[in-house]
């Protein structure tokens, strides 16, 4: 299958690796010029470290050409950062073609944000929108063409926009993905699922003393302790009756099962934080103004979680209390702004409204 892959993150690297790996063409495509040529100047290739050892992948093309990249191509994987959508939005819609899928993974609500581009650019255009709720590998880039996967998902809960399309898509990413990817419905259903809003949020704001002190600190290892365990466990409740209150049935994939070793298995299967913290990766700095976990987790992710509460009848007042410290952190004003469901095109819509947009498009 031909697929272009957006980014040049730890994600989008993985996504190239593994999916080249398994034989499917695949177009790396990257903003920056200076680093796509360098790649291509070091050989093209994606070193992957993982526990069966270490792989060499060589993506089809790595280019900085966005038209190239995705002609033609059959899926196009976006595990960019939620804060990078808008730009890659902009870039993307004048290129896409009738038939072809775009994925998110994760997403927090950007499969709508791309396809209320698309319709404002071309009504009536054919192409499916997906988002998932998390990215498909624990990994981190070890070197400039050099990946440590740690772990990749074994669940993966997908929504399409609009769910109309939801076959097609799901067969198009399933060919990606096979044997992992989970039919959730609707692209909110989707988004409803977002672990990264969950999780770093707490992380990062009850770890921000040792965060700005220590020139690295793992807020998975010695910064999750069983205070800021049951506030993930608290904040996460919030979240699951939001998705109730909207209709939306289980599985939830509760945040807690991510910690468990036994049980029903969460995204990335049982034992994914021990294996998480014991690769060492996650001991970084985080620069708490401007590090993804606070732009796009805490900013982006929990005003979508905090605009689905208003539209459901739910008090959040975790998500809120979060993305308001967030905010005095970052020297914002706490106004719960980022990326809600107005910002997407689905603001002052009743329930009925909503699922009628969600279903059919725009």
């Amino acid at each position: 299958m031909r697929i272009a892959v957006l980014g040049g993150g730890n994600g989008s690297f993985a996504a190239a690796a593994d999916l080249a790996l398994a034989g499917h063409e695949v177009r790396l495509w990257r903003r920056d010029s200076a680093a796509v040529a360098a790649h291509i100047a070091a050989g093209g290739h994606i070193t992957v470290l993982d526990a069966a050892g270490i792989h060499e992948a060589l993506p089809h093309l790595i280019t900085d050409d966005l038209g190239t990249a995705v002609h033609g191509a059959e899926l196009i994987l976006c595990p960019t950062p939620a804060t990078a959508q808008p730009d890659i939005a902009r870039r993307l819609v004048p290129l896409l073609q009738d038939g072809q899928v775009v994925y998110l993974p994760p997403g927090t609500l950007g499969s709508v944000l791309m396809a209320q581009a698309l319709h404002r650019h071309r009504p009536g255009a054919s192409v499916a929108f997906a988002e998932t709720g998390t990215l498909p590998w624990l990994v981190r880039k070890r070197g400039p063409q050099e990946i440590a996967i740690t772990i990749r998902a074994k669940r993966l809960p997908t929504g399409v926009f609009p769910e109309a399309l939801s076959r097609r898509a799901l067969g198009v990413i399933r060919q990606a993905f096979p044997d992992s990817i989970e039919d959730c419905g609707d692209a909110l259903s989707a988004a409803l699922m977002n672990a990264g809003p969950i999780i770093h949020p707490p992380l990062i704001v009850m770890n921000a003393g040792p965060l700005e002190h220590f020139p690295k600190w793992d807020i998975h290892n010695e910064g999750t302790q069983p205070a800021i365990r049951r506030t993930t466990d608290a904040l996460d409740l919030e979240r699951i009756a939001i998705r109730a209150a909207l209709g939306y049935g289980p599985p939830h994939f509760p945040l807690a099962n991510h910690y468990a070793t036994e049980g029903e298995e969460w995204m990335y299967g049982r034992r994914s934080h021990d294996r998480l913290t014991e690769s060492g990766d996650w001991r970084e700095r985080i620069l708490l103004q401007s590090h993804r976990y606070m732009m796009e987790d805490t900013r982006l992710g929990l005003s979508l979680l905090i605009s689905a509460a208003d539209l459901a009848g739910v008090e959040a007042p975790l998500a809120r209390g979060f993305s308001a410290i967030g905010a005095a952190i970052r020297g914002d004003a706490p106004d719960h702004s980022g990326r809600t469901l107005a910002d997407v095109g689905l603001g002052g819509l009743s329930r009925d409204e909503l699922r009628q947009v969600l279903h059919h498009g725009f």
